[in-house]
């Protein structure tokens, strides 16, 4: 029974055969390389309607921004004509996205989000 070669065993993909002198077979991983997934960035768009509080107020909700940070960012959407509000992966920003709009609407403001891909 000692002389019997062992099982044959199934290989992943990711493993490469290689005989060493000993007529032995030795398996070896190859590293894969993953690439991070792409990130999105929310960004609030001004508008001459929704009021200051209100901005601040979302951003606290639902991009845990402190008082202070808030209003930067309010400031910035303000003077700047739009805000970066946070860095996510592609659902993560879709969400947040939907969140400000819905609470906009139900608010009964027009503000206004959207997801950009960084480059």
């Amino acid at each position: 029974m000692a002389t019997q070669q062992p099982p044959h065993r199934p290989t992943l993909p990711d493993q490469i055969h290689r005989e060493d002198d000993g007529n032995s077979v030795v398996l070896e991983r190859r590293k894969q390389k993953v690439a991070p997934p792409p990130m999105y960035q929310v960004v609030m768009l001004n508008d001459d309607f929704t009021p200051m509080e209100f901005v601040i107020e979302v951003l606290q909700e639902f991009f845990s921004k402190d008082k202070e940070q808030a209003t930067q960012i309010m400031l910035k959407i303000h003077l700047d004509g739009r805000g970066v509000c946070g860095v996510y992966s592609r659902d993560i920003a879709a969400t947040k996205v939907e969140q400000v709009l819905q609470a906009a609407q139900q608010a009964g403001h027009p503000l206004q989000a959207v997801s950009e891909p960084i480059e």
